[in-house]
């Protein structure tokens, strides 16, 4: 009696200082949450306050204007707009195609591992020296900045997103899809655009999507090329006027109308950037 006394007192401190143990982590990841969610909150806070008063129709119709005086960040959004869609509509399809011979083809090969392994680097580089890059190969080569030059830092900037999003889609498909489809005698192109790429579709859009929420705020890789543009320009071959590097430049300025500009530009980007993200869970929740 007096043994089993024993072991139960022990049973019961053990789990006594288990439950101060898990006690203790669910405090502190609580506190860890809540120290994050207030600086997010703050952060949303001061941009729908301070970017709310310069949402005006002159925000969208008219050019980013001289220190004192009224404008908008017309050629700003139209800049952004064009070299985004450009870079998606370029690294879109090298990012889908690679992530369907990594996962399809030669899922195990030595050009699989390395590039696999250059792809990892592309994702965990800095923008800066992507634009750096570019800027050398590119811009310096040419001597001018321009909207092209910008659009293959984005691309670049696309193309490991997409590539990963992509592998990891196609190999959560079952495999027992493609041995049926097999089993039919559908040739394997077929197999891969018609049963595997249609099950991981919504994924494939959610890492498309995703991808070009990152390039919609990059400012240094535009910096080093595309540069800015104080006027209209739809000529992609000289500088280009960009959202992020209009908000930097503003936003660094003494003057108070640049200020509200830079204010109402992130409140754009923050709203456009959440819209996709948003838009990439729900098609994400689909089945």
């Amino acid at each position: 009696m007096i043994a089993a006394a024993e072991l139960a007192r022990q049973r019961q401190a053990k789990y006594a200082k288990r439950k101060r143990l898990n006690l203790l982590a669910l405090t502190l990841s609580l506190m860890a949450m809540g120290f994050g969610v207030f600086w997010l909150i703050w952060i949303l806070w001061e941009t729908i306050h301070q970017g709310l008063g310069g949402l005006s129709l002159a925000l969208f119709t008219q050019m980013t204007p001289p220190p004192n005086e009224d404008g908008g960040i017309a050629n700003a959004i139209m800049g952004s707009l064009l070299m985004v869609a450009l870079a998606t509509f370029i690294g879109t399809p090298v990012g889908v195609m690679a992530g369907i011979y990594l996962a399809e083809y030669d899922a195990r090969g030595w050009l699989a591992r390395t590039t696999r392994f250059v792809n990892d680097i592309l994702l965990s580089a800095p923008s800066i020296v992507i634009g750096l890059f570019v800027y050398a190969v590119v811009v310096a080569r040419f001597k001018s900045f321009s909207g092209y030059a910008g659009v293959v830092a984005l691309a670049l900037l696309v193309i490991p997103v997409v590539i990963r999003t992509t592998e990891n889609m196609l190999v959560l498909v079952p495999a027992s899809l493609r041995e049926a489809a097999y089993a039919l005698g559908t040739p394997k192109w077929r197999v891969i655009s018609m049963v595997t790429l249609r099950a991981a579709r919504a994924g494939v859009i959610t890492g498309v999507l995703l991808a070009v929420a990152r390039i919609a705020g990059e400012t240094a890789p535009l910096l080093f090329t595309a540069l800015n543009n104080q006027f209209w320009n739809a000529d992609m071959s000289k500088p280009m006027a960009s959202l992020p590097v209009t908000i930097f430049k503003f936003a660094m300025s003494p003057y108070e109308n640049w200020q509200q500009l830079a204010w109402a530009g992130v409140f754009l980007i923050t709203v456009a950037v959440l819209g996709l993200n948003i838009l990439a869970r729900v098609l994400t929740r689909q089945k």
